[in-house]
């Protein structure tokens, strides 16, 4: 991970943060600080700051674009909560479980607000353009999965649409936002994107085959079947299986996901299938576009920093 290049900016970033996030009332401003204690990797913010070191300087405007791709990335995660019945985040009790949700649902769209108002303050509107298209296909997206869940479709291309959308829009935009707010250039901005875009794909691609994985992955191996959630490893064998196997499968996936024995025939069916192998490969592919994507950048510590956190997002065992 390439932190210590840009470790000033992460750590400037966390104090305008927490101002961007406050708030005059109480219960939010507590609301907040529980937040703001137990983000994650900051993940996001680190493409912004590379994508601008890579296309120019950080500058207030960058800033303001990691601290609003942190404010709308949380959000979602708030709302995501809800949608989900989930009583954790990263180890810890979730929002939704504290507050429950109501408030739950008032937190998010107060993220949103903050976010929204903290460019439109600074005139930042293109950045903003970038960040709302990115949540406008981020809902898309988890939406499009939810109306998928329920046919059970089969098709590898609806799969990389609904990722796409939830997971890979923001990462782009976040490198797209990086990429302008350091050179206001149209062709980084672009380039920039569809690197992130990439990137985002074998982030979701990775995090999906977290599902068959026997280590401790920090994630209930079967979660994404008990959510008849259709990933790309349970796709490939679905589309490859004999008739008999295809029809069993299904039933589970639409029954029995709940039955830990019958969500362990799913897996080792995959497996059996070489759904893992296909995936893996379909991983390593994104991953290469990214690369040879940033490689048409000139040489430097930013751009093999950027590669070390590409090798990271696929090689992650978490």
């Amino acid at each position: 991970m390439p932190v210590n290049l840009i470790e000033d900016e992460l750590r400037i970033l966390e104090q305008k943060f927490k101002e961007a996030a406050a708030s005059q009332v109480s219960m939010l401003d507590r609301i907040m600080r529980y937040i703001v204690k137990r983000k994650g990797k900051q993940l996001r913010p680190m493409f912004v700051f590379l994508s601008a070191k890579l296309c120019g300087n950080v500058n207030e405007s960058t800033y303001r674009a990691a601290s609003l791709v942190e404010l709308l990335h949380t959000a979602t995660l708030v709302h995501d909560d809800v949608v989900d019945d989930a009583p954790e985040r990263r180890g810890f009790f979730s929002v939704y479980a504290l507050w429950k949700n109501k408030i739950s649902v008032l937190v998010g769209d107060y993220l949103l607000a903050k976010g929204l108002l903290l460019s439109l303050d600074n005139n930042d509107f293109r950045i903003l353009q970038l960040l709302s298209g990115a949540v406008r296909k981020m809902s898309e997206g988890e939406l499009l999965q939810l109306e998928k869940s329920r046919t059970l479709n089969l098709d590898e291309s609806v799969y990389f649409e609904i990722i796409s959308g939830k997971t890979a829009s923001l990462l782009s935009a976040a490198c797209a936002a990086g990429a302008f707010s350091a050179s206001g250039d149209e062709e980084l901005t672009a380039r920039m994107g569809a690197f992130g875009e990439k990137v985002g794909i074998a982030f979701q691609i990775k995090d999906d085959l977290f599902d068959y994985a026997s280590e401790d992955v920090g994630k209930p191996t079967g979660n994404d079947i008990q959510e008849k959630k259709l990933t790309l490893p349970l796709i490939y064998t679905l589309n490859n299986a004999d008739k008999a196997t295809r029809r069993k499968l299904i039933y589970i996936i639409k029954n029995e996901n709940r039955d830990k024995r019958k969500v362990q025939f799913v897996i080792d069916a995959v497996q059996q299938h070489n759904g893992i192998a296909y995936t893996q490969g379909v991983m390593q592919q994104y991953k290469k576009e990214a690369l040879d994507l940033l490689a048409t950048f000139p040489d430097s510590p930013i751009r093999a920093g950027f590669a070390d956190l590409v090798n990271f997002v696929t090689d992650r065992r978490y």
